[in-house]
């Protein structure tokens, strides 16, 4: 395979403040040309075009699905993505990790809809996995795209109950559109429906039928088949690395002989938790052995993964037009493995609501970016790069563009993002701010949870285990995280709370 072009940069922690923007950037390795905010495309190397402006770029979106945070780089034992991981390393290509990335609900369907629209679950309607039949359809990155004459696909995971009861359908603007229908977690990876083009079909249990390998090689033949001077947008959504984890054959046992430091001791300590999460069962060392177990075979299930998305980049390159390609990959949710007793998502916790995002655009250098950012984002950021304006109605995201591009070095002030949950019977409400090293939530039943996950007042607590709501000592900074999840709240309707 060809090597990809690549810039140097560094991937260390970066020192977090409140009160800024947050972050140290990566110092510049080259001239960036600078263009006017209108004509972003023309940063693109023309590739021998005339007229570089003329080629708009293309745009790979990868939604993974309930893969954690910490998969990606993988925290314990090998790469889970070695490939991926790898292009992140290399200072020289143009990957850009967001080290502080958040969903605004930590659960798939909801995750989705605001990636599609940029708008919170209770602006979208989509709110919960059941509520996917009310996002309005004709509003989307696909109709966006295509009204801006993009050819556009979807290729994966949709969003949760597709079709509903309107019979097998591609919803507006997708000019290819194959659908992997969920009914039963047992057809996650063999003998899935879906629905391809309109036309109900089901998968096979062969090992081409595998669903990652069968959606990867789907979307190739999209790229293949789009005219190199029309621009494309592509969303490749594989279920993987969702239960029941079932890993590609030739993945199967890669982290059988990975240990993890996780105790249950620290599964279980619960202190400054919310009622719903005190009176969680406990978890043993049989449970605990079982849910190390589940997470090697996530980790398994992330090859093919990492594999599909090589090819993609491949045929990106073979075809040309990798020097005008905006690629993002990022998942709807993460997954807790047990964290403070729970086993899932919807909750309040980096494990759930956390996300490992990541993007290559090729105006960039390489580095990270450790301002808080949202789902809602993906939205916006995708319309500015293309120079399109977007929806009339108003985005709850902004734009990303700033931290791409190194000739606007600190144009994204943010100091938090805002994450929730409109609760359920398992999982009551709760709405928080995320910033880059405090996380502050306030539940319905009343209650409050401030962590110092960077330690910047006190001592480093990324497994959230101290709650400081009620530490004199974080008195202002409670009061400073409150003020900003009420100025956040008060942008939006308020969710369900009691």
């Amino acid at each position: 395979m060809p090597t990809i072009a690549t810039e140097d940069g560094s991937t260390a922690d970066m020192s977090i403040a409140l009160g800024g923007a947050g972050r140290r950037r990566r110092a510049l390795a080259i001239a960036v040309v600078a263009l006017s905010t209108s004509a972003i495309v023309a940063v693109f190397p023309s590739s021998g075009a005339s007229n570089p402006v003329e080629r708009p770029p293309n745009v790979l979106l990868v939604i993974t699905d309930d893969q954690p945070w910490d998969t990606l780089p993988t925290v314990e034992g090998p790469p889970a993505m070695p490939w991926l991981e790898t292009r992140l390393e290399d200072g020289a290509d143009h990957w850009v990790r967001f080290t502080n990335a958040f969903l605004n609900v930590p659960l798939c369907c909801p995750s989705r809809a605001s990636i599609l629209t940029g708008r919170y679950a209770v602006h979208s309607g989509v709110e919960r996995n059941a509520d996917g039949y009310d996002l309005d359809e004709s509003s989307t990155l696909a109709t966006w795209l295509d009204d801006a004459g993009y050819r556009t696909a979807f290729i994966g995971k949709y969003l949760n109950g597709y079709p509903w009861d309107r019979g097998p359908y591609v919803p507006v603007g997708w000019d290819r559109f194959l659908a992997k229908r969920n009914p039963d977690v047992s057809t996650t990876y063999e003998g899935y429906p879906f629905i391809d083009q309109g036309v109900p079909l089901s998968a096979g249990t062969s090992g081409a039928s595998y669903a990652t390998s069968l959606l990867s090689r789907e979307a190739s033949s999209f790229l293949r088949g789009v005219p190199t001077d029309t621009p494309w947008f592509l969303v490749f959504a594989p279920s993987a690395p969702h239960e029941p984890w079932a890993p590609a054959p030739v993945d199967a046992g890669r982290f059988s002989d990975v240990s993890f430091s996780t105790t249950t001791g620290r599964l279980n300590d619960v202190r400054g938790k919310p009622d719903w999460v005190r009176s969680l069962p406990r978890i043993d060392a049989s449970a605990a052995a079982a849910l190390d177990e589940q997470r090697r075979r996530m980790l398994e299930t992330l090859g093919a993964v990492d594999r599909a998305i090589r090819s993609l980049v491949y045929d990106i390159q073979v075809q040309g037009t990798l020097d005008r390609t905006l690629i993002i990959v990022l998942s709807d949710n993460g997954y807790s493995f047990g964290d403070h007793r729970w086993v899932g998502k919807r909750c309040p916790y980096d494990a759930c609501a956390r996300t490992s995002l990541v993007m290559r655009s090729p105006w960039t250098t390489a580095g990270t970016v450790s301002t808080p950012v949202s789902n809602v984002d993906l939205a916006p950021t995708i319309l500015d790069v293309i120079g399109e304006p977007g929806p009339e109605e108003a985005f709850d995201g902004v734009s990303l563009r700033p931290e791409l591009d190194d000739r606007v070095l600190g144009s994204l002030a943010r100091d938090a993002v805002l994450i929730e949950w409109a609760g359920d019977d398992e999982v009551p409400a709760w709405r928080g701010v995320r910033t880059a090293t405090f996380s502050y939530v306030e539940h319905s039943d009343g209650s409050v949870e401030l962590y110092d996950i960077g330690g910047r007042r006190g001592t480093p607590d990324p497994f959230e285990l101290w709650n400081h709501a009620d530490d004199p000592a974080y008195g202002s900074i409670r009061r400073k995280l409150a003020g900003a999840l009420a100025q956040l709240v008060s942008e939006r309707p308020p969710a369900d709370f009691p």
